[in-house]
Parts: structure tokens; C-alpha cells; sequence
């Protein structure tokens, strides 16, 4: 099968949306299909990819850098075309993806759009308004391809309930073997928690919609070390809000691993995860889950069986879940225990097949005269 990525990201950049997209073009790859990488130009070299690559013109988010956005031209019209698709895939569409979808329409190809970013979320934290724009936005893209996939029951309870039709569930995977309990180091507890402190750790960008600064009361309870892992545009805001915590910056690969897997407790603030795959990560390292009560995380966290789930946006809830566990090693090792056996089948293999089976419904049902443009 020849498919073209439309990605709004891609490696060396850090993120959901470029992991997944990552995964997705490698599992292709390894099957036999035929993929072909779309995705923005950046400042940085490209990260070596299983297939090939092309980059459009683009320019830095203001005040958010590490997100560039598309710039308008003739290429991707021509790529498509150029690369023979049977489909489009659209991960995350908000600009480049837009165009993506229009490319697809213009040549009748079939277009699977995936659905990874609460931009709805992201306009009510960084301008207040927008967020109906924003949907109306999700709903134009999503609406014209033949299906969209949700990572989550929540995310796709929220783009039915803003009239996105053609809604399907497709979770994320995890590397479990890569993330796993065995990775746990002493020497780098020593390293982080010289005396012997409980190791909570956050892993993520650093910015307003991941809520980080909600650890600055677990930063005030005796015998904890918050450990941040990750950067964005909140970071210099962050270290004077979080008294006592290590920023270790952006972590990736066996060191991201190790890190996980030294946490004696992993937790997530941000209230707009589709999906979230640290709290993932977390789990297949072995490590209990403290997660928002929103969005992805209650696909992933069972509350009171692999970690815990709180009110979102309340730090005294998520001071006190970390204390109550911070007193209990026991109940740590269980929910740990728990969580590694819920994610250890979700393999990026698996996963990958799942979405190939979506793909070929797809293609099945436009041949049937049943997709997206008799709808």
C-alpha cells in the first residue's frame, strides 16, 4: 500500500504527534507497504527515518518555537500525486493537515485523519476565546476524510459530541521493552535523591497547558524530590515555581528509560491529553500513576488498581495523592505491578496492525462507493 504522512511534526522534533508519526511510517515500512513522510522543515537535521521524508517550507510558532507551522505552496498537491497514494494519512491536521486533506480530495484519494491534539484545549489556555474556531477548524478537516481515529473513549465522546462523523478508536503503543522496571538505576536515585527522597517525576513539554506548575505543593512535602524531565517556553517560569525541583531538560531514548523507571511515583498535570503517552511510558516502567481525571489518562489509569486519578487543575488533590502513596511502598509496588501488565501487550507492532486494518476498511468501503465522498 502506498500511503503519504501529512504530519504537522516529525523527528528530531519531541512530541506526541512526531513519536506517533515516527511509529506509524516505521511499522509501514516493516510490513512491506510503501510509506512517504510529509511534515514542516525545521531548523535541526533530520533524524535518520525509515522512509522518505519531505519538507515544506515553515515558520516558528510565536513565542512557542519548538511548533513550526507550514507555510502555503504547490508541493504537497504534487508529492501525493507524485508518490502514486492509495491513502492519506493526516496526523493531527490543523494547517499542513488541512492542506493534506484538500490534496486528497483533489485526487480522490481515500484519507484517514488522526486526531491527537486538544487545539480546542490549547486556544482556551494560550488566547481565552477561539475555542469554538478551533472546533469548527477539527470539524471542517475531520468531517471531509473517510475516517478519523480517536486515541481515546474521551477524546472520541468529544468529537462526536462537535459533529465529527466517522469516528473510530485507535490507542497508542508503547515500547515495553525499551520502558521497563529492569531499567530502574541506584546510582542514579543517589544522583537525584542524595537523601533517600521519594522521586516524583513529571515527563513533557513545559508549557501553559501542562499545568506544571500544580507540583509546587508536592515540592513542599517533607522527604519528596520533584524531578522534571523535558523544556518548552514555561521552563525559566517553572524553576522559580517549583522550589527544590531538578530540571533535568529534554531526556530521550535508554537515559529517558533509566529516568523513568528510577521515578518512585510519575505525575501528570496537563487537563488536555487526548491520550498521553508518558502516563504510559510510566506504567510499562513499573511506576503508579498519579493522572488528571480528564481526557486520555482514564483510558489508561484505573484508580485505585494502577495509580491514581484527581480532580483537574487541583494541587492540593494532587499534593495528597502523592503523600498518601509516598507513605505506602507497598501500595506503590502494586499499582506498579498493575500497570506494567495493563500496557505490556500494547506494543507499537500491534497497534500498527490495528491501523492497517483501518486503512484497508477504508480503501474497501471507497471502492464500495460507501466512504467519505458518497457520504
Amino acid at each position: 500500500m502506498r500511503v503519504v504522512i501529512v504530519t504537522e511534526s516529525f523527528p528530531p522534533d519531541i512530541n506526541g504527534v512526531a513519536h506517533c508519526a515516527l511509529q506509524t511510517a516505521r511499522h509501514l515500512a516493516a510490513r512491506g507497504h510503501d510509506p512517504l513522510v510529509v511534515a514542516p522543515a525545521g531548523p535541526e537535521a533530520d533524524a535518520a527515518a525509515p522512509c522518505p521524508v519531505v519538507r515544506v517550507p515553515s515558520l516558528p510558532l510565536p513565542g512557542y518555537p519548538q511548533v513550526r507551522v507550514a507555510l502555503p505552496g504547490r508541493r504537497l498537491v504534487q508529492t501525493v500525486a507524485a508518490h502514486r497514494a492509495e491513502l492519506v494519512h493526516l496526523a493531527s491536521p490543523f494547517v499542513l493537515g488541512m492542506r493534506g486533506m484538500a490534496a486528497a480530495t483533489r485526487l480522490r484519494v481515500p484519507a484517514v485523519a488522526v486526531y491527537q491534539t486538544d487545539l480546542a484545549g490549547y486556544a482556551r489556555t494560550y488566547v481565552g476565546v477561539g475555542e469554538s474556531a478551533a472546533w469548527r477548524r477539527i470539524r471542517t478537516v475531520h468531517a471531509a476524510a473517510d475516517r478519523t481515529l480517536a486515541p481515546s473513549t474521551a477524546a472520541q465522546r468529544d468529537l462526536e459530541a462537535h459533529g465529527v462523523p466517522r469516528v473510530r478508536l485507535w490507542p497508542r503503543g508503547v515500547d515495553a521493552v525499551r520502558f521497563r522496571p529492569a531499567r530502574r538505576c541506584e546510582l542514579l536515585r543517589a544522583e537525584l535523591a542524595p537523601r533517600g527522597e521519594l522521586l516524583v517525576g513529571y515527563v513533557g513539554r513545559l508549557a501553559p497547558e501542562k499545568h506544571v506548575v500544580l507540583l509546587a505543593r508536592v515540592c513542599g512535602l517533607d522527604g519528596v524530590r520533584v524531578v522534571v524531565v523535558g523544556d518548552g517556553p514555561s521552563e525559566a517560569s517553572l524553576r522559580g515555581a517549583l522550589p527544590g525541583a531538578l530540571f533535568l531538560g529534554r531526556r530521550t531514548g535508554d537515559e529517558l528509560a533509566r529516568i523513568f523507571a528510577s521515578l518512585d511515583v510519575f505525575v501528570h498535570t496537563g487537563p488536555y491529553e487526548t491520550f498521553c503517552q508518558t502516563v504510559q511510558e510510566a506504567m510499562a516502567s513499573g511506576v503508579p500513576v498519579i493522572a488528571p481525571a480528564a481526557g486520555g489518562p482514564l483510558d489508561l489509569v484505573a484508580h485505585g488498581r494502577t495509580g491514581m486519578l484527581v480532580p483537574p487543575g487541583d494541587p492540593e488533590a494532587l499534593r495528597d495523592a502523592v503523600w498518601a502513596l509516598s507513605g505506602d511502598p507497598g501500595l506503590r509496588a502494586t499499582y506498579g505491578s498493575a500497570g506494567r501488565a495493563a500496557v505490556s501487550g500494547r506494543s507499537w507492532e500491534a497497534v500498527g496492525d490495528l491501523l492497517v486494518e483501518h486503512y484497508v476498511e477504508v480503501l474497501h468501503a471507497r471502492q464500495a462507493g460507501t466512504g467519505a465522498v458518497a457520504a
